[in-house]
């Protein structure tokens, strides 16, 4: 793969990892094995990153919505998590990169928390990039949240509610500091946001592919960046004539 990244790559990137259990299905093995091997096509795009000019990648890892899930693959996944941030640990430091989380980690079970927190800390100082985790994450609970506060503040007299801006709002949020995504991609053939970064992705744009995420290649990865960068934004206005 070429290291010189197309001209207009995106600066941050969402994924919605989708296809792990199909994966496995149509193998005729456990849907687990789909979500470890969902786990070094991480690595593999992580690695990829930096010479595509990515400098801020979220990966939508573990939504409210999944605990829905049987309790043995739910407990699979957070023991996963956990071997995913032992094991990549020598990877992050190497590469640079710094380890964020996104969303209501107080749920998240030891020891994963705590190794979570651990690598977050450790990497805090990284400075070639950003790896998002997004856990126990949804959008619109985020939003209500982030409006709690707001609220809070203008019932406790600290801000008028005519002070409440986008950028405020923004700031509430528990991607504050982060720049918005610029491309959004989805494995797996499916069509819609599924309540990640509703907020932040208002401006994204989409890249969707059939492939399922096991099998998501950095070639793949390569060819919706260069997507990314023949795309036109706007952001409301009009093209250049």
């Amino acid at each position: 793969m070429s290291e010189q990244p197309p001209k207009q790559a995106p600066l941050h990137v969402g994924m919605i990892m989708d296809g792990n259990g199909r994966w496995a299905k149509a193998r005729a093995l456990p849907r687990l094995a789909g979500h470890r091997a969902g786990a070094e096509t991480i690595r593999r795009i992580l690695e990829a990153c930096p010479g595509l000019g990515v400098h801020w990648l979220t990966l939508y890892a573990f939504s409210t919505e999944n605990w829905r899930r049987p309790d043995d693959e739910v407990s699979g996944l957070m023991s996963l998590l956990d071997q995913f941030l032992r094991e990549r640990r020598k990877d992050l430091d190497k590469q640079r990169i710094r380890l964020n989380a996104i969303g209501g980690l107080e749920r998240i079970p030891e020891p994963a928390r705590t190794r979570l927190f651990e690598t977050m800390a450790a990497t805090r100082h990284h400075d070639r990039g950003v790896l998002t985790l997004a856990l126990n994450y949804g959008a619109r609970s985020e939003i209500v949240a982030a409006t709690r506060r707001l609220a809070e503040e203008v019932a406790a007299g600290r801000l008028r509610p005519d002070e409440i801006t986008e950028e405020r709002l923004s700031g509430a949020l528990s991607t504050a500091g982060m720049p918005d995504p610029d491309l959004i991609i989805r494995t797996s053939g499916e069509m819609r946001l599924s309540n990640f970064l509703l907020w932040q992705a208002s401006y994204a744009e989409f890249w969707c592919t059939p492939t399922l995420w096991p099998d998501f290649s950095c070639d793949e990865f390569r060819r919706a960046v260069e997507e990314f960068a023949r795309r036109g934004r706007r952001f409301g206005g009009l093209a250049n004539v």
